[in-house]
């Protein structure tokens, strides 16, 4: 990976309401941070966090196709803003093993369980059913298995005796609004 200069250029693939977004955001404009958000690509154009990328200025698109047509067009969007970080934030679709491969930088997630645990969707509802005292919230570098990348930052957050998939997934929600900024931070440090 080359060594940069200047800021970082970050890119956010979303799919729906775009709260992590949000996140990053403030985060980077509030901190001295050494990345900005340069370009935000949704798979849906009624996704709500493309609101949030018009109301900052930052470059987006809607590519509301089949994953290879979506994947061709958002690749070469990614080259145009010379992205040198790929951050998914909400962004359900899983990316083909092709894409990550042609990809010449890091690519990172944020996936609400504590991995190696609960893998892919329904996470909340698998932590109470097993019993476990916390989940939590991990963002992981993106390989080809789903799931499955080195971890950069982990959080716990205690399952209450009263708590339903809904009530957990708001609290691990917040912790992910607090790890996911500061694990750009942890990457793009490594860039530089």
């Amino acid at each position: 990976m080359k060594k940069l200069t200047g800021n970082i250029n970050v890119g956010v693939f979303i799919s729906g309401r775009g709260s992590n977004l949000k996140e990053l955001i403030k985060y980077s404009k509030k901190n001295n941070t050494n990345w900005k958000i340069k370009l935000v690509i949704s798979n849906k154009k009624e996704a709500k966090g493309l609101a949030y990328a018009k109301k900052n200025k930052i470059t987006n698109y809607a590519i509301e196709r089949k994953k290879p047509q979506f994947e061709k067009r958002a690749f070469d969007y990614l080259k145009k803003n010379k992205i040198n970080l790929l951050c998914l934030a909400g962004f359900m679709r899983i990316l083909s093993k092709e894409f990550i491969r042609n990809c010449k930088f890091k690519i990172i997630n944020i996936h609400p369980s504590l991995l190696p645990k609960y893998k892919g969707l329904n996470t909340h509802e698998r932590a109470i059913k097993a019993g476990d005292k916390y989940a939590g919230s991990t963002v992981h570098y993106v390989t080809a298995k789903l799931d499955s990348g080195k971890k950069i930052l982990q959080t716990k957050v205690k399952i209450l005796k009263k708590d339903k998939p809904n009530s957990l997934a708001k609290r691990v929600l917040k912790a992910e609004h607090l790890i996911y900024p500061k694990a750009v931070d942890v990457v793009c440090n490594k860039i530089v």
